[in-house]
């Protein structure tokens, strides 16, 4: 059974069972405690949460997945992924066990038609409700294990739900491992399907089995995930996931770019590197069509990584030349249809692996550079510190230190590597567990919130002041009973004007009235989706929960916000129109009367003709029209839908002519006239492949503009011409100035060649060689330093000059010999005589100090020290 007869199956199965179909989420999530979508629920954790009602209780997906915790695995194991498609079916407090178990069964194994006697499973130690279940639908007690916390029960990682679960495994025969079912060999026995059974909420606790559980939810969950590449190995008949048709030809076009065939599961090196490279490409696809960049951390350091295990298995493997462009276009040509984003974003794709391949192969070079030294130095071990350094800093693989070890004859401490690695990986942990924490106690405390009062009335689309109440007062450690005069807190209303900021776009300002208090509205952001936190100060009287208040914006800067706003969905646009479609937005920042735009392209460009597009079309005012929409109306409609947003089942549109069409939730001006004009005021780079774009709109352009005139003018006025002349007679003076400069320049080193001659006539011959000692004033250091050396290439070698000048009222000497000396010697006494220290390494030095009276003695005492010297060379 191909892949997208096993994807269509697992949809229709259960949307014969009422199940809505929903699409997968980017790889980049809208949740700020992940990395990477891991699993197929991370687009469902709000329903599990509570924080947000799903519009149906049963949701059937097919979710993108990357993941790098076994990324060791990946290649030694016939199974092991770091990106693969999670099929799932999810149930929102409808039906729970018996359901869930018994459709699993049936897909299998009259659907798929995998063989019931080679199926297994895994339920938690005292789940017996599950065992009872998996017995009635015809699995005997012997094939069904009990395993513990680690291995069959699940939680998020931190307080919320929770719950036992249970795996199907297949058994793929004895070739694969050993018997005993899939508590002894998890490669024979392949773990195929998790059925998670959300019943229990946790507490706080660290660690595997370290919380409490402290009771039943009062509405049970369930979350199942089925693996694609898995169960195509099976249904296909072949003995790791590179070789389904979902990798088969990116495997292919890798063999032959290597001159030989795949060994096989054979345990080799060589077998491992073939999968590496072939799983590896498809990730390194997919990541960069949903918007991830390299980057030196986070998600693009994910990607890094990959491409540079793919690359350096691929050097393994004898592929000497670029790799990744030719593997992830296979990847591009095999699972486009079913992921047009990886055809939207071939060209992306291409650009970025080449750039980063080029640069790791620099890297490869320059870390063998260092490594090479290393090996050098050492005598029968390379310390861990120093492999750690190489790995770290360098980006060189621990691996190919060890490998370039032993050819050596060396060792490496990979004790104390690894010792390092694990003490950087915790200290991370610990940064992210502190920011996780703190995020983890805000959101507990705005779901109590909205658990109680629900979510807050947002109508700041059409007006901007509202008539509202107090709902709730926060601080850091949680609700407040009221707030007085200076306070900063946290403020939740019932209903508000005020919008979050979200998009990219700021939150709005402005103040909030009750009959005791005023409020100034700092910012205002989202809690969780849905519920508005605006940060206030308090300027006078006192406020407390359920007061009426009155909620009025700041409308002047709500309009210059949404110019700017309406202003980027058109540069979006224009910048698609003018370099290409995969200029697509990977971020944005919106503020009243100006915009930060960050896209996908890999050079720089003239900004001038894209700014003349967005002013011509704003100029032709046209209709800005927002309307709702089902998400899959809106993806029929072509509604650009941006990397990393969250988009429920209903999504606003935001039409802008007809070159613009955006999923948004911001707010927008009423005709495009209104969002102009808009300068650029700088284009750069931020990342590979990744530029960003600078502008001002409204009256700040119109400001910036007149600012620029007023400096034209001024500058007209100092070069006594009229302004559209200046830049030429600016031009010219600056070329009389250079002209200028270049004859006072030969003049200077005319009057140096000068100095120099006279002086070296006045060299005096001692024991060993010659020496010139001299104040030479009205000179700089550095023109000591040429004269010195002028005076050495008059008279020939075993010599020394010493030459000395005030300036600005500090004392300063230049000695410079070839006499195989360092000349910092000479000054080293002579600098204290002026109160300073001498510098400088091989046959130039300087001294310099505070005590300019005191030169001439510091001349005397460096020719002492520089006659000495010449007495004793050979």
């Amino acid at each position: 059974m191909r892949s997208a007869d096993i994807r269509s199956a697992f949809l229709d199965f259960f949307q014969d069972r009422d199940h809505r179909v929903v699409p997968s989420s980017p790889l980049i999530p809208s949740d700020p405690t992940l990395l990477l979508a891991n699993a197929g629920m991370n687009q469902f954790k709000p329903y599990f949460l509570g924080e947000t009602a799903p519009e149906h209780s049963r949701a059937v997906s097919v979710q993108k997945c990357a993941r790098t915790s076994d990324i060791e695995n990946v290649g030694r194991t016939t199974r092991h992924a770091t990106f693969f498609e999670m099929l799932g079916n999810f149930s929102f407090g409808d039906y729970f066990k018996a359901e869930a178990i018994s459709w699993a069964w049936e897909l299998f194994t009259r659907h798929y038609n995998l063989d019931p006697e080679r199926l297994w499973v895994t339920v938690y130690l005292d789940d017996d409700e599950a065992a009872r279940i998996w017995r009635s639908v015809g699995v005997p007690a012997a094939r069904i294990q009990r395993l513990g916390m680690e291995d069959n029960y699940w939680s998020m990682g931190v307080p919320g739900p929770c719950g036992p679960s249970s795996e199907l495994h297949y058994d793929r025969g004895p070739s694969f491992g050993r018997e005993g079912g899939p508590a002894a060999d998890g490669e024979r026995y392949q773990e195929l399907w998790n059925l998670v059974f959300m019943q229990n909420l946790r507490g706080e606790g660290t660690g595997k089995g370290g919380y409490p559980i402290l009771g039943e939810l009062p509405a049970k969950n369930i979350d199942t995930g089925l693996g694609l590449d898995r169960l195509a190995a099976i249904l296909q008949d072949v003995d790791t996931v590179c070789e389904t048709d979902l990798l088969l030809p990116t495997f292919r076009l890798l063999q032959e770019m290597a001159g030989r065939e795949y060994p096989g599961r054979d345990g080799s090196d060589e077998s491992t590197s073939f999968r590496i490279v072939a799983e590896h490409s498809r990730s390194v696809a997919f990541l960069i069509a949903d918007g991830v960049l390299p980057a030196r951390d986070g998600r693009g350091y994910v990607l890094r990584r990959l491409m540079r295990r793919a690359v350096r298995h691929a050097r393994k493997l004898g592929i000497d030349e670029p790799v990744l462009p030719e593997l992830t276009a296979s990847v591009v040509g095999n699972l486009g249809t079913t992921w047009p984003e990886l055809t939207r974003q071939a060209g992306l794709i291409r650009r970025v692996v080449s750039a980063e391949e080029e640069g790791f192969d620099r890297t490869l070079r320059q870390g063998s550079q260092l490594l090479d030294a290393a090996i050098a130095r050492a005598s029968g071990t390379i310390s861990g510190r120093t492999a750690f350094e190489l790995h770290d800093t360098y980006g060189f693989p621990i691996d190919l230190t060890v490998d370039a070890a032993r050819s050596a004859g060396l060792t490496v401490d990979e004790t104390e590597f690894a010792e390092l690695l694990e003490d950087q990986r915790r200290r991370a942990q610990r940064a992210g567990r502190g920011r996780k924490g703190d995020a983890v106690a805000r959101a507990d405390a705005y779901r109590r919130i909205t658990a109680e009062h629900g979510f807050t009335d947002f109508v700041g689309h059409s007006v901007t002041n509202a008539e509202t109440d107090v709902l709730a007062l926060l601080d850091s450690d949680g609700p407040l009973p009221s707030a007085v005069e200076g306070d900063e807190v946290e403020l939740i209303l019932t209903r508000t004007p005020f919008y979050a900021e979200s998009g990219g776009q700021v939150g709005d300002t402005g103040v909030v009235r009750t009959s005791s208090a005023t409020l100034q509205v700092l910012d205002t952001r989202l809690g969780l989706d849905g519920l508005h936190v605006h940060t206030v100060r308090v300027l006078d009287g006192e406020v407390r929960p359920g007061t009426a208040a009155e909620a009025v914006v700041d409308a002047d800067r709500r309009a210059a916000t949404a110019r700017s706003h309406s202003a980027t969905h058109v540069l979006h646009a224009m910048l698609r129109r003018h370099l290409g479609d995969h200029a697509a937005q990977r971020g944005s920042r919106v503020e009243p009367g100006r915009l930060r735009f960050d896209f996908a392209h890999f050079s720089s460009f003239e900004t001038g003709p894209v700014q003349t597009l967005v002013n011509d079309y704003l100029l032709d005012d046209p209709d800005v029209r927002v309307w709702e929409a089902s998400r899959a109306e809106a993806e029929a409609a072509g509604a650009y839908a941006l990397f990393g947003e969250k988009y429920g089942e209903s999504v606003r549109i935001v039409d802008i002519g007809d070159a613009s069409r955006e999923l948004c939730g911001g707010t927008h001006v009423g005709h495009g006239s209104q969002a102009g004009p808009v300068h650029i005021v700088g284009e750069s780079s931020i990342g590979t492949g990744l530029r960003r774009i600078e502008a001002l709109t409204g009256s700040d352009a119109l400001r910036h503009y007149d600012h620029q005139q007023a400096l034209l003018t001024e500058l007209a006025g100092l070069l006594n011409t009229r302004p559209d002349q200046a830049p030429e007679k600016l031009r010219q003076r600056l070329e009389t100035l250079a002209e200028t400069q270049h004859h006072l320049e030969t003049l200077r080193r005319a009057e140096l060649d000068a100095h120099a001659e006279r002086l070296a006539s006045q060299a005096e011959p001692v024991p060993g060689g010659w020496l010139l000692a001299s104040s030479v004033p009205s000179l700089t250091s550095g023109d000591l330093r040429t004269v010195a050396t002028g005076v050495l290439t008059r008279r020939g070698p075993r010599g020394i000059v010493i030459l000395g000048t005030t300036t600005e009222g500090k004392a300063a000497l230049v000695a410079a010999t070839n006499t195989g000396i360092q000349a910092r010697d000479v000054l080293t006494t002579a600098a204290r005589e002026v109160g300073g220290g001498a510098g400088g390494k091989g046959p130039t030095a300087n001294a310099g100090g505070r005590r300019p009276d005191r030169l001439p003695q510091a001349l005397t005492t460096a020719a002492t020290e520089a006659r000495a010297i010449l007495a004793t060379l050979p």
